[in-house]
């Protein structure tokens, strides 16, 4: 047996109908506006977290940039007057100090220049060299298994020499070639001309290492 709804429930039914279809269309239009706001939402944290990256990126840079050029400076090696310690090409860093200890390889203004040279004697310091080049300092020769040949070189000064307050008496490795302290030229480095002590080679990569 079928049984007719009343007037009054089918109203009622068609009044639930219309309020969930109004509930319905006003979910999709809550939607639809939520969904931009969260696109705009992820690209607003996305440009946020970029300009931080690019922000830590320049302040990373200039911190390096200022380590380089006032703590450690690098340098390239022109020429072989320092072979077979260093050669032409390499590239070395060093510590930007003028606080020198015999054996030390420094770097130096000369002319306009930078030059590299190994310490041999200090302030106060008696230097000599004999005619086949042997180095003496306050007396005693001294060690060098840096050196290939020993040699005279380019000497225009007469030994033995005293190294003045504040100067270091330099030669180079490769004693048949280099121009240094035993050339008028150069003569004995002030302080004030030194750049740093050289402490690693970073390039060639076979190079790679700390200078001894």
């Amino acid at each position: 047996m079928m049984y007719m709804a009343d007037n009054e429930s089918q109203n009622d039914l068609a009044k639930e109908l219309e309020e969930l279809e109004e509930h319905r269309e006003a979910l999709e239009e809550s939607v639809s506006e939520d969904v931009p706001k969260k696109k705009k939402s992820k690209k607003r944290r996305y440009f946020s977290v970029l300009k931080k990256v690019f922000a830590t990126l320049v302040v990373t840079a200039a911190v390096i940039t200022l380590i380089v050029s006032y703590v450690f400076p690098v340098m390239r090696i022109y020429g072989n007057s320092m072979s077979s310690t260093l050669v032409d090409g390499d590239v070395v860093v060093a510590h930007k100090t003028t606080e020198l200890e015999r054996g030390d390889i420094c770097a130096f203004y000369m002319g306009g220049r930078i030059l590299c040279k190994r310490v041999i004697g200090v302030s106060g310091d008696e230097i000599n060299i004999d005619k086949d080049g042997t180095v003496f300092v306050n007396g005693e020769m001294i060690d060098e298994p840096y050196l290939k040949s020993k040699s005279i070189g380019e000497c225009d000064i007469e030994f033995p020499v005293i190294v003045p307050d504040g100067s270091y008496f330099v030669l180079g490795d490769n004693r048949k070639t280099s121009i240094d302290s035993r050339n008028s030229v150069i003569g004995m480095v002030s302080t004030e001309q030194v750049v740093g002590k050289l402490l690693f080679c970073v390039l060639p990569l076979p190079s790679f290492g700390t200078i001894d």
